[in-house]
């Protein structure tokens, strides 16, 4: 009933959908990581694909030559939950990184362990090494293994838990991985940034986006 009626208090204030999201997450120790409205508290680092705000989203957008590039936080998370909805073209590969590491906010390399994103079918939610010269840390996309959970053309909910040593990953409520990092991993990343990945693509492709939005954080 507390539930219904905040609801309702939310809906005669206005509240959006995508609004409603924001709020619900906004208690207990969950903030908003963007504010749906500029980029303050982000970089680029590495390529130079383009990343915008449109419509309460962040939109990242292929550039003919780019290597992958990223749009990474300032701030640093170690333990934390994630939460954000994020829908992106067929034909591109995106990911986010967690605790992950540049020099600079210029054009040198960025590393760490990269959560998947792309369509079905296919690997999303699984983690990759980003420069980490390791491939796929989890096993399941070097034994061929893909799944539907992503909806194509279609906003996706991620939830992703890093705590300690374990990250876990859920798509649209489906659980996807939870595993340990290898100890050389987790020793050399145990807290950095969070970055938002637009791949590389061949010349003449694309262009190609993704779109993220109700990006919220917790510390634990």
């Amino acid at each position: 009933m507390k539930n219904t009626l905040r609801l309702i208090a939310l809906l005669a204030a206005g509240c959006t959908a995508t609004s409603l999201f924001s709020a619900s997450h906004g208690d207990h120790g969950w903030k908003q990581l963007f504010n749906g409205k500029t980029l303050a508290g982000f970089g680029v680092v590495q390529g130079f694909a383009n990343y915008y705000v449109e419509d309460g989203a962040i939109l990242g957008r292929t550039a003919d030559g780019s290597p992958n590039t990223f749009l990474t936080t300032y701030d640093k998370y170690g333990d934390f939950e994630l939460k954000f909805e994020v829908k992106v073209d067929d034909g591109l590969n995106s990911g986010v990184q967690i605790r992950s590491h540049s020099r600079d906010f210029g054009t040198r390399r960025y590393f760490g362990p990269q959560v998947e994103i792309e369509s079905s079918p296919g690997q999303s939610g699984w983690i990759y090494g980003e420069g980490l010269n390791t491939g796929w840390i989890s096993k399941e996309p070097e034994e061929g293994g893909s799944h539907k959970y992503m909806k194509n053309d279609k906003w996706n909910e991620f939830h992703i838990i890093a705590k300690g040593d374990t990250i876990t990953t859920f798509i649209n409520g489906n659980q996807v991985t939870e595993m340990k990092l290898p100890r050389g991993i987790h020793r050399e990343n145990p807290s950095g940034s969070i970055g938002f990945q637009v791949h590389g693509i061949r010349a003449g492709t694309g262009p190609y986006e993704v779109r993220w939005r109700n990006i919220m954080i917790k510390e634990l």
